[in-house]
């Protein structure tokens, strides 16, 4: 590799508006009600926001029982189930619910699907915070699908079936899975549109054209960070090589030998000064000339959740 590199930025990139609604929402309730404040789980998954958020007075517990009787509790972007609801109720915990409106859309479906008597599908990653969260919002019948061989294995007697799917997947995933249980169901009922977030689709168009241009494509996003694995995955089944980095300090110099030109996009959890970082870090070594990329524009913004019975913003 030579002294000069030329370097793709993907728009759109970076937060979307549910991530940075959750994080105005911690920063807003630390501000209003001071430190500490607890939050269920990461907020959203960037271990640089947490941490961040940590030097701020947040604390991120794993179960509602680690928080103190009348305290703070944040429920994060991902969204909780109604047993979580109920236990910080009973808890008597002060709830914020920064579940991702995108979500929260999602959450509505399936309990009007459940009123109506059907059995729900949920395509999604088992375990991941949305799927669990979007599972537990009915008592029964629900059934989370990861692959097409679940979805192949799966066996309903319910005439009445419909499915919805996790925000943070790929085309890609979800495609053979629908076609699968449509197979399966005829009479299947989904979306109108997919549940993918509009954010998480533009960022997959968008590292697809990365793919087009780019020797090698950095995706910046932690590793637990669901949209941003799919962004390489999608990027590498676009053709490019690519690597998920939590910051410039995951670079491994060797991969760029040969390379004269990198495509470089972030998860939507991811904050716009670690893409800055990367840059810097390249700009030390290398002559970088930088060009962003033409994408989708992206207007839609979240006021931030409240205290149950406050008004923060």
């Amino acid at each position: 590799m030579d002294d000069y590199i030329k370097v793709y930025l993907a728009s759109p990139r970076g937060f979307c508006a549910g991530v940075v609604r959750a994080i105005e929402t911690v920063k807003l309730t630390l501000r209003q009600h001071g430190r500490p404040i607890y939050v269920l789980h990461e907020i959203v998954h960037n271990k640089h926001v947490i941490s961040e958020l940590e030097a701020l007075g947040a604390h991120f517990v794993v179960e509602l029982d680690e928080i103190p009787k009348n305290e703070i509790c944040i429920f994060s972007a991902h969204g909780v189930s109604v047993a979580l609801e109920k236990q910080a109720r009973q808890l008597e915990l002060r709830t914020v619910n920064a579940t991702c409106p995108l979500v929260s859309s999602i959450h509505r479906m399936v309990e009007k699907y459940h009123r109506d008597q059907y059995d729900v599908i949920i395509i999604g990653h088992h375990g991941h915070p949305e799927v669990v969260g979007t599972a537990g919002r009915v008592e029964h019948s629900v059934h989370v699908v990861a692959t097409p061989q679940e979805a192949d294995l799966l066996s309903l007697t319910n005439e009445k079936v419909a499915y919805v799917t996790q925000t943070t997947l790929s085309q890609s995933d979800i495609a053979n899975i629908i076609s699968i249980l449509k197979r399966k169901y005829p009479q299947i009922k989904g979306p109108a549109r997919s549940n993918i977030c509009y954010a998480t689709q533009n960022r997959q168009d968008a590292v697809r054209r990365l793919a087009e241009r780019a020797d090698i494509i950095f995706v910046v996003g932690s590793k637990n960070s669901s949209n941003s694995n799919r962004l390489r995955e999608v990027a590498e089944q676009a053709g490019g090589r690519s690597y998920l980095i939590d910051d410039y300090s995951d670079i491994n110099p060797e991969w760029l030998d040969e390379v004269q030109i990198i495509g470089i996009t972030a998860g939507a959890s991811a904050p716009e000064r670690l893409v800055e970082g990367v840059l810097d870090w390249l700009k030390v070594t290398w002559n970088v000339e930088v060009e962003e990329m033409k994408g989708e524009r992206e207007i839609i913004s979240f006021k931030p959740a409240s205290l149950e019975g406050d008004e923060l913003a």
